[in-house]
């Protein structure tokens, strides 16, 4: 098995093989990452393939400092922070339908292919979208070192180790903070449902 250091060795003399192969290891973490933090699927289906792109292309970048899950991360992280920005400042406007197609009876009818019976209903999305919500208020709330923590097993799916190892303190102090955060957002959650 090839370990992530020997793949970007690789990708910096431009072997495909390599490329496709952290591409596979990686990218659905990726996109989950990208996902929670842009809101937004295709958007974020966009940024992994950005992400990638800025991997192939800068590969040379890579400075051996850290993981290179790490390092994956911080520029998917950095896309997504900056398409957000982007958003703020350029808002998409819904499409509007011309007045003459908001009539029942021209508007064409909708096969059923088309239509995916597992999706949620009006009322359990929005449910969904309060959690989240409430979650990330609540994950806002943590000390920066708790909330970082946090992040990276969750979200970037690091062992603890690794995480330790990212954020340069002892492994017995990662468990002890990931340990507390988790404790709190817990109890926030639960205060929420009272």
């Amino acid at each position: 098995m090839h370990t992530d250091q020997r793949l970007i060795e690789r990708i910096q003399e431009q072997q495909a093989w390599a490329f496709e192969l952290l591409y596979e290891r990686y990218a659905e973490a990726v996109r989950r990452q990208l996902c929670y933090i842009v809101g937004d699927e295709p958007a974020a289906e966009d940024l992994v393939q950005e992400t990638f792109l800025r991997v192939w292309t800068r590969a040379g970048q890579w400075n051996g400092q850290g993981t290179v899950k790490g390092w994956l991360f911080r520029i998917a992280t950095n896309l997504a922070l900056n398409h957000l920005r982007t958003r703020r400042r350029r808002p998409e406007q819904p499409l509007e339908l011309p007045d003459t197609l908001l009539e029942d009876d021209e508007l064409p009818d909708t096969p059923a292919w088309l239509v995916d019976s597992a999706s949620l209903g009006p009322e359990a999305v929005v449910e969904q979208v309060e959690q989240g919500t409430r979650l990330r208020q609540i994950i806002g709330e943590l000390p920066e070192e708790k909330r970082e923590l946090l992040r990276l097993v969750h979200q970037m799916e690091l062992s603890l180790r690794e995480a330790a190892d990212e954020l340069g303190i002892p492994e017995g102090t990662a468990k002890s903070r990931l340990h507390y955060a988790r404790e709190q957002v817990k109890r926030g959650l639960q205060a929420e449902q009272e």
